[in-house]
């Protein structure tokens, strides 16, 4: 991959790290640096802690995730990250909006061979 198609491919993750993670969170709660590993799991959308807790801090602010303390068996609290019902909308709307989009550009990068 060339230097500029990093620079986009990057630019398509960050554009899909809110819905990402948004989806992990609907499936249960998670604390942080569990949401760094699960992304991590998936090189397409591996991502540091320094971009996943500004962007659930983000999240907060706009009432789609609460967070909780709770303790851990193996060491300090962890702050435990839920989606709110606003959250579950806010989810189902920009999955949608991300399959349309993907089915449109997929007709025409396969139009195109």
């Amino acid at each position: 991959m060339n230097k500029e198609q990093e620079g986009w491919a990057s630019q398509l993750r960050k554009g899909v790290l809110e819905l990402a993670v948004l989806g992990l969170l609907a499936r249960e709660p998670r604390y942080g640096s569990q949401l760094v590993e699960e992304l991590a799991a998936r090189p397409e959308l591996a991502i540091t802690a320094g971009t996943v807790y500004p962007l659930v801090a983000r999240l907060a602010k706009a009432g789609l995730v609460t967070s909780t303390w709770q303790e851990s068996p193996v060491g300090p609290p962890r702050k435990y990250y839920t989606l709110t019902p606003a959250g579950r909308d806010t989810l189902a709307g920009m999955a949608g909006t991300f399959a349309a989009v993907a089915a449109a550009v997929r007709g025409i990068v396969e139009e195109g061979r």
